[in-house]
């Protein structure tokens, strides 16, 4: 079988919308090919291995490349592709160059040629994430592994805003609390949150994809029994009191729900968001202050911020 790739130049405030829009359209295997995954020693991360070539990337921005089936509706895909894309922008999310182009690949190139950017990935200094199809030897007995087949739902968990969520849930999850995943998408933060101590998940995500890959993920790390999960629209009728909230998902979207998610809480109780760039930072401190939330912490890697509020 043949496939389409789309390869679409644009920034690292993008990546998140698109990929979610490519998984939506149908796409699988998505690849996210950023110059700053040439670095090898990153601030704040650990062990990660490079099979990487400085020819793929970009010299600035980031490619975003995903595969398609080469039918007769490719071209009415990629049509609902761009314009899902250039609606973006009235969510004041800069797309950069906004480039899109299409090549043919053979099915069996793209199985095991994608698979090159996924390698085990130490994040903290408990857990490490690996695809399902690697060989990982824990270093101890007090690692947590994580395994994800990223093929599914955006998610692999080594994105900054990954990585500073599950930091802060590691800080934050003392043992048998109640959490709330909003945005589940592949499934890592509820797996995380499970594997550090967590009584009872719930995550929730408005793809129907997302949901179901959080379920296959969670049954692959064996907590699928601590994890519910449902598609919803962020917290819409949603009516607990958990010691958690987690959500790595656009500024834009986190502002839409504080409110739920300060009545959702219990008094003390912690929201951690992620997802943020620089530039809409202040925009989230400010909703989050206004709604009576407490500052406790912000976080930055790379360009991304990751802010922990408190229910006083």
């Amino acid at each position: 079988m043949k496939w389409s790739e789309i390869c679409i130049h644009t920034t690292n405030e993008a990546i998140e919308p698109i990929s979610n829009i490519l998984h939506e359209t149908g796409a699988s295997g998505v690849v996210i090919e950023d110059p700053l995954d040439l670095v090898t020693e990153k601030e704040n991360l650990y062990g990660e291995i490079f099979e990487l070539d400085e020819n793929d990337y970009p010299k600035e921005g980031v490619y975003i490349k995903a595969y398609l089936p080469l039918n007769s509706f490719l071209g009415e895909t990629v049509e609902e592709i761009k314009q899902a894309i250039n609606n973006l922008i009235t969510f004041d999310i800069d797309l950069g160059p906004n480039q899109v182009v299409l090549s043919e690949v053979n099915e069996e190139d793209w199985a095991t040629a994608w698979k090159k950017y996924y390698k085990p990935v130490q994040i903290t200094n408990k857990i490490t994430i690996t695809p399902t199809w690697e060989d990982y030897t824990p270093k101890s007995n007090k690692e947590i592994v994580i395994e994800l087949d990223p093929g599914m739902a955006f998610g692999t968990g080594t994105h900054p805003t990954t990585v500073l969520s599950i930091q802060a849930l590691e800080k934050y999850i003392k043992g048998n609390e109640s959490v709330i995943d909003v945005g589940c998408g592949s499934g890592v933060l509820s797996i995380a949150s499970a594997l550090l101590g967590a009584r009872e998940i719930y995550a929730y995500d408005l793809d129907e994809i997302a949901v179901k890959s959080t379920q296959l993920n969670a049954k692959v790390n064996k907590v699928n029994h601590m994890i519910k999960t449902r598609q919803n629209n962020l917290l819409s009728h949603v009516q607990m009191k958990a010691d958690i909230i987690v959500s790595n998902i656009l500024a834009e979207i986190i502002v839409r729900f504080i409110d739920d998610a300060y009545e959702n809480l219990v008094e003390g109780g912690y929201f951690i968001t992620s997802g943020i760039i620089q530039a809409k930072k202040q925009l989230v401190l400010d909703n989050l202050e206004s709604q009576g939330f407490e500052l406790v912490e912000i976080n930055e890697l790379e360009d991304w911020v990751s802010v922990v509020a408190k229910k006083k």
